[in-house]
C-alpha cells in the first residue's frame, strides 16, 4: 500500500515546523539561533537535578506534577489548581488545541508571529488564519475577534520581532472574542511586564511561560500554562499521562523557587540587548526595539541579501537564524543574545565581512 495512503491528507500537505540547526556534538560554534540563554542553570538547580539521579528513576513520576505546581503557585501567585505543566510551552499549546479546537475550526493569530503555530493547527485538523498585525505592532483586536476564531494565539514578546503591546489589548481581546485566548509569553522576563494580572479578570484566557529562555532550562523541556481552576482540570483529560519526567520536575520545582538565582542573567541579556542593538545600528542594520532575548535585524542595504548574511555568519562559526520562506523577512536575521564575548565576536565578524568585497553597500 503506497505511504499516501496511510498518511492524513492535511498532514501530507503541510509543512512542518523547521527548528533552529542544531550543531553535531563537539562542534565549536557561537549558537545564537534559539534563544537558548547563554548562562547554565544556578547552582541550586544542578544540584535538584543530581540528586533525582538515582534509584527512584525507575519509578513514574508525579502523573499532574503537582510538586512543581505548588512550586509555581509559591512563585507566581496563581492557584496551584489552575496551573498545568507541560513538555515544555510548545506542548501546553498542542494540548490548548487538542482541548478546544474540532476538525475544521479556527484558530487565529497575529501575523508574522510564532511558525509553529500553524502547524500545531493543522496537526488537529483546525484551519489556520492569519491577521496581519495593526499598526506599529499593536494588537489587531477587532480583526481576530471578527474571525471568532476557537482560540487566539498571541506572543508577547512576539517572536520573531521581539516588540510586545499594551497589555489593554489583550483584555479586550478576551472580552470580545468567543474563543480562548492564549497570551504566549515564553519571553516575558525579558519584557518590562507581563499577562499574568490578567487572569482573575478574563475565564478565556491561559497565559503560558518557559524554562527554555530566562531558565537555562531548554534541555529538560519544561512549561507552565496558568488559567482558571475549571479550565485546567479540562486540560488535564487531554494530556499525556506522566508528561514531565522525574528530572524535568526536580529542576522545575528548584528553578521556581529560586528564581532571584537567575536575574543576573536575564539582566546581562537586557543590557547585551541594549548594547547588540546600537552596534548594529551603527553598521547599517535595521533594528526594532526587542524586549525579548534577540533581536529582528534588517541587514544593510547592498548586494548581500539576508540568505548571504546567514551563510556567511555560519562559515565563521555564528548560528543566527534566517526565515527564507517568508518573503517579509527574507532579509531579516534574528540573533539571539549570547555572552559579552560572543556578541563582541559577532560584531568584529559583521566588520570583517562589511570590509570584504561581497558585503560591500552600495553607493
Amino acid at each position: 500500500m503506497p505511504l499516501q495512503d496511510w498518511i492524513r491528507p492535511a498532514v501530507q500537505e503541510m509543512a512542518g515546523y523547521t527548528p533552529g540547526e542544531q550543531p553535531p556534538p563537539g562542534v565549536s560554534i557561537i549558537k545564537l539561533n534559539t534563544n537558548e540563554n547563554p548562562y547554565p542553570p544556578p547552582p541550586e538547580v544542578m544540584q535538584a537535578i543530581r540528586q533525582a539521579v538515582g534509584e527512584a528513576l525507575r519509578r513514574y513520576p508525579e502523573p499532574d506534577s503537582r510538586s512543581v505546581r505548588e512550586a509555581a503557585a509559591r512563585a507566581y501567585g496563581h492557584d496551584a489548581r489552575g496551573i498545568v505543566c507541560g513538555n515544555g510551552s510548545d506542548d501546553l499549546l498542542a494540548l490548548v488545541l487538542r482541548m478546544a479546537v474540532d476538525s475544521g475550526e479556527t484558530v487565529a493569530s497575529p501575523d508574522p508571529s510564532y511558525t509553529l503555530y500553524e502547524p500545531l493547527t493543522t496537526i488537529q485538523g483546525g484551519r489556520f488564519q492569519a491577521v496581519p498585525w495593526a499598526e506599529n505592532g499593536h494588537l489587531p483586536v477587532e480583526a481576530l475577534a471578527a474571525v471568532r476564531a476557537k482560540v487566539c494565539l498571541v506572543a508577547r514578546p512576539n517572536a520573531p520581532t521581539g516588540h510586545t503591546f499594551p497589555l489593554d489589548e489583550v483584555a479586550r481581546l478576551c472580552r470580545l472574542t468567543p474563543g480562548i485566548v492564549v497570551l504566549d509569553e515564553a519571553y516575558a522576563d525579558f519584557a518590562d511586564d507581563n499577562g499574568l494580572a490578567l487572569l482573575p479578570r478574563h475565564a478565556n484566557l491561559i497565559v503560558t511561560r518557559s524554562f527554555s529562555k530566562s531558565l537555562s532550562l531548554a534541555g529538560l523541556r519544561l512549561g507552565l500554562a496558568f488559567m482558571t481552576p475549571d479550565l485546567a482540570e479540562t486540560m488535564h483529560k487531554v494530556r499525556d499521562s506522566y508528561n514531565l519526567d522525574r528530572l524535568a520536575q526536580a529542576a522545575a520545582v528548584a528553578a521556581l523557587d529560586h528564581l532571584e538565582a537567575f536575574q543576573p542573567a536575564i539582566e546581562a541579556i537586557r543590557r547585551e540587548r541594549k548594547h547588540l542593538t546600537s552596534a548594529l545600528r551603527q553598521r547599517g542594520f535595521t533594528v526594532p526595539d526587542s524586549q525579548a532575548n534577540f533581536v529582528l535585524a534588517d541587514v544593510p542595504s547592498g548586494p548581500a541579501t539576508g540568505r548571504d548574511w546567514l551563510l556567511a555568519l555560519k562559515n565563521t562559526g555564528i548560528l543566527v537564524r534566517h526565515f527564507g520562506s517568508d518573503p517579509r523577512l527574507d532579509n531579516r536575521l534574528r540573533i539571539s543574545i549570547g555572552t559579552p564575548e560572543e556578541m563582541e565576536h559577532l560584531i568584529q565578524t559583521i566588520d570583517r565581512l562589511q570590509s570584504g568585497p561581497t558585503f560591500a553597500s552600495e553607493t
